[in-house]
C-alpha cells in the first residue's frame, strides 16, 4: 500500500510541477508581455490539473504533492513518521523531476538560474510580523 502511494505522490508531484513551470513558460511566450493575462493562463491550467490530480490520486495517498502538507497530515496523525518522510523524498524528487520536464517540453537548459529578484522589503513582512507578535 505504500509502495502505491509513494508512485502516485511521485506522478502527482512530476505532473504537477511540469503544469505550473509549463504553463508558466507558455503563458509568457503567448501574452505579449501582458503579464495579467500570463497569471491568468498560469493560475487557471494549475487550478484544472491540481483539481484532476486530487480526484485521480486523492483516494490512492492523500493527493499532498508537497512536504509542508505531509507534515500536517503527520502532526494529524493520519501519516507516521516513516511516510511522511517518504512522502517528503518523492514529492521533492517529482517536483525536480517535473521542472526537468517542463523545461524539456520548451525545449530550454534543463538547468538554469532565475532571473526574478526574489528579495526586498514584502519578502521579509511576514517574517517581522511573527517576530513582533
Amino acid at each position: 500500500m505504500l509502495r502505491r502511494a509513494l508512485v502516485a505522490e511521485a506522478l502527482g508531484s512530476i505532473l504537477l510541477a511540469a503544469t505550473v513551470i509549463g504553463s508558466g513558460i507558455m503563458a509568457e511566450r503567448l501574452a505579449g508581455g501582458n503579464l495579467a493575462v500570463a497569471l491568468l493562463a498560469n493560475t487557471a491550467a494549475t487550478v484544472a490539473v491540481l483539481a484532476t490530480l486530487i480526484a485521480l490520486l486523492g483516494p490512492v495517498s492523500g493527493a499532498h504533492f508537497n512536504p509542508a502538507v505531509s507534515f500536517i497530515e503527520a502532526l494529524r496523525g493520519k501519516l507516521t513518521l516513516r511516510h511522511t518522510v517518504a512522502y517528503a523524498v518523492v514529492q521533492i524528487a517529482g517536483c525536480c523531476l517535473g521542472a526537468l520536464l517542463a523545461h524539456a517540453m520548451f525545449e530550454m537548459p534543463l538547468l538554469q538560474a532565475s532571473v526574478h529578484l526574489r528579495t526586498g522589503p514584502a519578502e521579509w513582512l511576514p517574517k517581522r510580523l511573527l517576530l513582533q507578535g
